[in-house]
């Protein structure tokens, strides 16, 4: 058995293209809670209260809704130049760049799927001051009191065509554990989604069979808040400012996540989460498999998965043609 690989310590933040930059930052500041750390040309940065490093979340003005890159970090520079030296063996490396605001150098590669990644160590973690400094010297930032109020990124969610490329190029070149799989049937172990961990968190990221048959696609980012409550006040939220919501409050029954799906202005879906049901501290953990049979059932107290999960991300194909 090949030992696991425990290189990355967890995904740093994503950029998301937007139509609407105005109109996503304001969701984002406003209905999210998050903060402005930085404007960059056709660019805005921003962090939720607890984040540590300058942003999680870079919104760049696009034709179209999506996401341009991923960033994983590092748990130190010898572990990323031990994943850079396995990705460039895998021969989906493109190089490195000279970073971005909030990071240092970063080496960009390609998943099997086309989903742009970056990985780096080398950070700028956000120094609170002023009417920002927490009371509580364990927090990054001052409660923001406004809107949802997130806490932190939590995970990613990608689609892919091939989720089993997806898989076994993060598990032979990336690390961690595969925490939960759908597969076909318990004979046919063929895999429609998986979800990663790189630390004790159950999960920093889900890929799922896209059923439009399509690579580069992005099916939503979560932030996470303090509770169940909390997911209800933002489903609340969100009624009272005209956000549309997918689908929740409800349960997940993949990593017992409580959830509420929404949509920000520019087309990309959010998750507004309680995650902290399940970590996994077991060091010799077995990957929970689900058939598809068994996901029929819906969520875990019933709740219909609903069918635009499997097939609306962003970009659509219409978004495409010219």
């Amino acid at each position: 058995m090949q030992a696991t690989i425990w290189d990355l310590a967890h995904v740093a933040h994503v950029e998301l293209f937007t139509p609407k930059l105005e109109e996503s930052t304001r969701f984002f500041t406003e209905i999210m809670g998050m903060s402005i750390s930085d404007v960059k040309n056709d660019s805005v940065y921003l962090r939720a209260y607890d984040d540590y490093e300058h942003h999680t979340l870079k919104l760049t003005a696009h034709k179209h809704a999506g996401m341009k890159h991923f960033a994983w970090r590092a748990k130190s520079q010898e572990a990323l130049m031990r994943r850079v030296a396995a990705i460039e063996k895998s021969g989906y490396g493109i190089g490195w760049n000279d970073g971005d605001l909030g990071h240092g150098p970063a080496y960009t590669f390609q998943s099997p799927s086309g989903h742009l990644t970056e990985i780096y160590f080398e950070t700028e973690k956000y120094k609170a001051v002023g009417s920002n400094i927490s009371a509580l010297k364990n927090t990054a930032s001052k409660f923001p009191a406004r809107g949802i109020n997130v806490r932190r990124i939590d995970h990613l969610n990608l689609f892919a065509k091939d989720v089993r490329a997806f898989r076994d190029f993060q598990m032979e070149n990336l690390g961690g554990i595969l925490t939960e799989t759908i597969v076909d049937n318990a004979i046919d172990l063929n895999p429609k989604a998986v979800w990663f961990l790189v630390n004790s968190k159950s999960y920093d990221l889900a890929v799922t069979e896209d059923h439009l048959g399509m690579n580069n696609r992005f099916h939503h980012v979560t932030y996470a808040v303090n509770s169940r409550e909390e997911v209800l006040i933002a489903a609340d939220i969100c009624l009272e400012n005209g956000i549309f919501i997918e689908t929740g409050p409800h349960k997940h029954t993949i990593q017992q996540t409580f959830f509420l799906y929404v949509y920000e202005p520019g087309g990309n879906r959010i998750e507004i989460a309680n995650t902290t049901a399940r970590l996994v501290l077991d060091p010799d953990y077995e990957t929970i498999v689900w058939t598809q049979e068994e996901r029929k059932k819906g969520q875990a107290w019933g709740l219909a998965t609903v069918s635009s999960f499997h097939t609306k991300g962003t970009p659509m194909p219409e978004e495409l043609i010219d």
